[in-house]
């Protein structure tokens, strides 16, 4: 035991010198590129076995160290990222919809920096956010910006929509509230386009039931719509009244007025085709 304890204390003492390495005047092996030692004095009078120094990194080797480390906290931010993503969207698509790829089209997405900037401050605050506009003026991008931005600082984020949630709740009575209580587990919850849900006296109490336990989680929620506030201050009945006054007590309405990327879109397929037919 005492031959295997001394091979351990003289591999941690040794460095493995290359062909440019030196001793330096104090005794200690030196970096030949770096110029740093690559050993230690053990303070004195703490020899061990005979063994008065230990080894060390020179700068150089720091440096690849701290690289590798510094790689492989990239790789795992990375596949943190890709599954959270996987989990917050039910279309590819979006999961490229972030603040860098913005085309400044929709004037209101400082509103969505703020939110991610300040995270920590709307998540204790449980502030959401009421986007609401004409279809295609970029409610849902935004939306999606805040997702992802939060997502690239790890936090979990959910996306969907009323339509895929009353399918899910109509699936499974028994896994009803198990599937809402996982909604209501996300830090954030986005849910998209309410009003296009059908408008049945079933659909509107599941909507209830969703918002209000959100509601009852303190969780902040982001919903986007095409619905104005004026309709949610006016609702045209009691099941739309709960729905509504649950909305406007926790979230802020902003109004989208991005331009219509659809049109762009299809004008410039447009002129692209007729590029074509001119060739």
């Amino acid at each position: 035991m005492s031959n295997v304890y001394q091979e351990l204390i003289t591999k941690m003492a040794e460095a493995t010198p290359q062909p440019e390495d030196y001793t330096g005047e104090d005794g200690l092996l030196y970096c030949g590129k770096c110029r740093t030692p690559k050993q230690r004095y053990f303070p004195e009078g703490l020899k061990t076995l005979g063994i008065d120094r230990h080894r060390i990194d020179c700068e150089c080797e720091k440096a690849k160290r701290l690289e590798r480390e510094a790689a492989e906290q990239r790789r795992k931010h990375l596949d943190t990222v890709e599954d959270l993503k996987r989990r917050c969207f039910s279309t590819e698509r979006m999961t490229t919809w972030s603040f860098e790829n913005d085309n400044g089209n929709t004037p209101q997405m400082e509103y969505a920096r703020r939110y991610v900037e300040n995270w920590d401050k709307v998540k204790a605050d449980n502030i959401g956010y009421y986007l609401w506009g004409d279809t295609d003026s970029g409610k849902s991008y935004l939306a999606a910006c805040i997702a992802n931005g939060l997502i690239e600082k790890e936090i979990s984020v959910r996306m969907t929509n009323f339509t895929t949630i009353l399918n899910n709740l109509g699936a499974s009575f028994e896994g009803r509230n198990e599937y809402i209580e996982r909604l209501c587990r996300f830090p954030l919850l986005i849910i998209d386009d309410l009003g296009t849900e059908r408008g049945t006296e079933y659909a509107l109490e599941h909507v209830y039931n969703v918002i209000d336990s959100r509601y009852r989680s303190g969780k902040p929620l982001i919903l986007t719509a095409n619905i104005s506030p004026d309709v949610l201050n006016n609702p045209p009945d009691i099941a739309h009244a709960r729905i509504y006054s649950r909305i406007l007590e926790m979230c802020v309405p902003i109004h989208i007025m991005g331009i219509q990327n659809r049109k762009q879109t299809a004008q410039r397929k447009m002129e692209t085709l007729k590029n074509m037919m001119n060739d």
